[in-house]
């Protein structure tokens, strides 16, 4: 399969009836076909120009999936430059020195801080874990900083070795020792490995190459070597790694533990980086009770927190607050006044038409725009900013079926949280070009994103013999990601090929194989 970059990349769609496109026949993700209405930027528009911010839901032509991601796009940049910690922003997380020397010469004690390290409810932690580099880093410090030994053994001068003859000892080198020592012509330090090298040495000789037993407290008087090395053996030269100055990380890179690793050994602290995104979430709806709470008449799981919270932190966002509110707009009022530090705003349901649509009802007087999308699932959508503590932030509302809410999550909210946090330049998601396996029924109206699983053959099936109905959440799992089905398209035959969307990024292929066992 070969990768798309995003809505607007080559991918193919099938063909109303069966028929499939040839290879040479790109779409864009949302591009209808031949004979068919003409795609965005091609001819005249949808609709003649988006309706107000405010008006109400039904009345218009729904927008087309690439109106709607123009409208996500608007609020999308960057998050500012931060300066954080590397890992943790509270001092008494980094590691406790039991047993190590001071710059006294003091042994350290032991300490154990259990609620330490831990942000408060609400409040997640900042630091570069997962963050972007916002501007290139250059080594502070060499790497190695000093010269040392590779290995544990002894340090000599290699023309004053001559196997089978002792050399006396003048004395031990540990680890982190920090006295200068100096090597006498015909002698030899013992040397642990990460040691500075003494002054005069050239070579060192592992201890398994000499008469010392390894593993012994206390250093011998003299050493027998038994094996003697090439010149220069087991040293690591200071700077052979990098040299102070020479670059290491270019912005951009998203820090992972090796980044953060090399940050440290070249001298850093903290680093400028555009933050991992805060996301408050919201989940709306009387009926909705919390997991595993024994259900009354009429009650459902509220899965939608569960599932958002999951999506927010595989996407690579904070979980900054939760709200589960019934349908009065004044406990939704009072929630969202008491929250604060969110980058961004996810609402999972109460958008629509009916009469206790309660997000619709609070923040469309503030100016968040609600409208149907020619999709299925997830026609519901609405789109704005929003006023926290810090400032006016991006929220998407998404529908309120748990299918609903992981096609627009990934649809929408995964380019958006990417570009907020400096991974990406658009919110449209990549794509790559798969072919069915079975064939499957679409709205022709409507552009579909159906639950798909990776067989082994490579072609794509529909998890579930509903198709992409929005309630089937317990099916999810089974799901490898999402294809795309253009409008204009009534059928998707065995073969024809399609976009698709990997919502499982990241996991390999042999790790998905369950859900195809569990089909066959």
């Amino acid at each position: 399969m070969s990768t798309s970059p995003g809505s607007s990349a080559p991918g193919h769609g099938a063909r109303a009836g069966g028929e499939s496109l040839s290879a040479d026949e790109p779409l864009a993700l949302n591009e209808p076909l031949a004979g068919h209405a003409p795609p965005i930027g091609h001819g005249p528009p949808t609709v003649e120009g988006p309706p107000a911010a405010n008006e109400p839901l039904t009345g218009h032509e729904p927008l087309t999936v690439n109106e709607h991601r123009t409208l996500v796009d608007a609020l999308a940049a960057p998050l500012a430059p931060l300066t954080l910690p590397l890992l943790g922003d509270d001092p008494s997380a980094q590691p406790t020195e039991a047993g190590s020397r001071s710059s006294s010469g003091a042994m350290g004690t032991a300490e154990t801080h259990p609620e330490k390290g831990f942000s408060s409810p609400g409040r997640p932690a900042r630091d570069c874990f997962g963050a972007v580099l916002a501007r290139d880093m250059d080594a502070r410090l060499a790497v190695p900083p000093f010269t040392n030994s590779a290995m544990d053994g002894f340090a000599v001068r290699f023309t004053d070795v001559t196997p089978g003859t002792p050399l006396p000892v003048a004395g031990d080198i540990p680890a982190g020792d920090t006295s200068p020592h100096e090597l006498a012509a015909g002698t030899a330090w013992r040397i642990m490995t990460g040691a500075p090298l003494p002054a005069g040495a050239d070579t060192v000789v592992k201890v398994e190459h000499t008469d010392h037993a390894p593993g012994v407290r206390r250093p011998p008087t003299a050493v027998t070597i038994t094996e003697l090395p090439r010149r220069g053996a087991n040293i690591r030269q200071a700077g052979e790694d990098v040299a102070v100055g020479t670059p290491v990380l270019a912005a951009g890179t998203v820090l992972d533990a090796t980044a953060l690793a090399a940050a440290a050994s070249v001298g850093y602290r903290e680093l400028a980086v555009h933050p991992r995104p805060r996301v408050g979430i919201v989940t709306t709806g009387a009926e909705l009770v919390g997991a595993g709470d024994e259900l009354a008449a009429g009650q459902v799981p509220d899965s939608n927190s569960v599932l958002l919270r999951g999506l927010v932190r595989g996407a690579g966002a904070d979980v900054a607050a939760v709200v589960r509110t019934d349908d009065d707009p004044q406990h939704l009022r009072e929630a969202l006044a008491g929250w604060h530090d969110v980058d961004l705003v996810l609402t999972a349901g109460g958008i629509s038409a009916g009469a206790y649509e309660v997000v619709r009802q609070v923040l469309e007087p503030m100016g968040v725009r609600f409208h149907h999308v020619a999709q299925q699932p997830g026609g519901p959508q609405g789109v704005g900013t929003l006023g926290v503590a810090t400032g006016r932030v991006p929220v998407l509302c998404l529908p309120g079926n748990p299918v609903s809410v992981f096609v627009s999550f990934h649809v929408y909210a995964t380019g958006l949280i990417a570009v907020l946090a400096g991974r990406a330049m658009t919110t449209a998601p990549r794509t790559v070009d798969v072919s069915a396996g079975e064939g499957w029924s679409s709205p022709p109206a409507k552009t579909q994103f159906i639950p798909l699983r990776l067989a082994s053959d490579g072609t794509v099936h529909p998890i579930h013999r509903l198709g992409s109905g929005s309630h089937l959440v317990a099916s999810l799992p089974l799901a490898d990601g999402l294809g795309v089905v253009p409008a204009g398209v009534g059928r998707v035959a065995p073969g024809d090929r399609l976009q698709f969307i990997d919502t499982r990024a990241g996991t390999p292929l042999s790790a998905r194989r369950s859900s195809e066992d569990f089909h066959e």
